[in-house]
């Protein structure tokens, strides 16, 4: 089972931006040593939230300083970003590295970042699909043309020259139904964060490897998963800061992303998902919306968080974890210690597991 660190630059009311950088380094550089298999950097703007807008620069530093870990920009949104321009970034990223690049691709959600870059939500889907289409083409290719109405490109070489395939470590991230199905059709790994008991996802994973399979003739990439999470060996310690760090994180999640908000209707359909999602939320009162997140997390001593990757991976199959240790305006010292006590003792258990199934199960018969 492939295990990821995921840096996500949240903002910290006691900490600067230039230590709040400095931890995600030494979280992310500490990362190799500790046995994880990748690092995973977000791409967001402006706002505490999470501020990374150039994941494959931090990642290209990461890099230069290790040797074995692979760099995953996870991931470059593509409505807000010139597909020339991610093409080249992480073809750079795998010269950089020898080759441990990882390429990730988005949609996007914020409305605020996209008023920011100047780009309509209700575009978000097309400009997604041409955009990914005319990256994929050029590592695959190496070059990069385009004819569609929101990229036209005339073909052009990229250079350096992309030197190995990105066929099998190239993911979407995506939380929508019709994020995953794009994926499938693609042949890309699909990545979800979790944010709703796993229970929820499983047709939806299903489904995604059927269509994978169909398109593609193989059996899909174990999907992506990322957590918040936090190991303490004091299993009732770790959920009392989980609560605490987790409802700041997740205060920030609705906020952001405005989850609560109608405005989602009016994208021509482009977040339909969310409009219905926003539309239960507001049904569902704040404390039960948490508890479902709080669920679909990691939290308290390594034995509990490995019996909760055993349960998800009963309900899923196999998967990959990705864990953010550094959210909510947790103590940086918490965080790096609740890496630590996950590397010592969970994440060798994970590296046993071997492979087990690639159809997940039916939600209503798993314990």
């Amino acid at each position: 089972m492939r295990v990821n660190l995921l840096c996500m630059f949240t903002g910290n009311s006691a900490t600067d931006d230039a230590q709040i950088y400095r931890n995600e380094l030494k979280l992310a550089l500490d990362a190799e040593a500790m046995g994880f298999d990748r690092v995973m950097a977000v791409e967001h703007h402006f706002n505490d939230y999470a501020f990374c807008p150039d994941n494959a620069q931090f990642l290209s530093y990461v890099a230069a300083r290790t040797s074995r870990i692979e760099l995953f920009p996870s991931a470059f949104i593509l409505p807000w970003n010139d597909p020339v321009r991610v093409a080249e970034k992480i073809t750079m990223l795998d010269y950089l590295s020898d080759g441990r690049a990882v390429l990730g691709i988005g949609r996007g959600l914020a409305r605020k970042e996209f008023a920011a870059f100047r780009t309509s939500m209700s575009e978000s889907r097309d400009r997604f699909d041409e955009a990914a289409t005319m990256v994929l083409g050029a590592l695959d290719t190496g070059f990069i043309e385009g004819e569609g109405p929101h990229y036209p490109q005339p073909r052009v070489e990229i250079r350096p020259r992309p030197f190995k395939s990105f066929v099998g470590r190239s993911y979407m991230v995506g939380t929508s139904p019709a994020s995953v199905d794009v994926a499938a059709r693609l042949g890309l790994g699909a990545m979800k964060f979790a944010a709703a008991p796993w229970e929820t996802a499983v047709d939806e994973v299903n489904r995604y490897r059927e269509s994978f399979a169909s398109h593609h003739g193989t059996a899909a990439p174990p999907l992506v998963t990322g957590d918040v999470m936090v190991c303490h060996r004091n299993d009732k310690r770790g959920e009392e800061l989980v609560r605490n760090h987790a409802r700041n994180y997740y205060v920030s999640v609705l906020s952001h992303y405005e989850l609560l908000s109608d405005h989602f209707k009016e994208t021509l359909g482009s977040y339909a998902h969310y409009a219905s999602q926003a539309e239960a939320m507001r049904g569902t009162s704040e404390e039960a919306a948490f508890e479902g997140y709080l669920s679909a997390n990691l939290w308290g001593d390594p034995s509990r968080i490995l019996d909760q990757l055993a349960k998800r991976r009963e309900l899923l199959g196999d998967f990959e974890l990705g864990v953010s240790v550094n959210f909510g305006e947790i103590d940086f010292e918490v965080a790096l210690n609740s890496m630590r006590l996950f590397a010592d003792k969970v994440l060798p258990e994970l590296k046993s597991w071997t492979s087990t199934s690639d159809v997940a199960v039916d939600a209503t018969r798993a314990v």
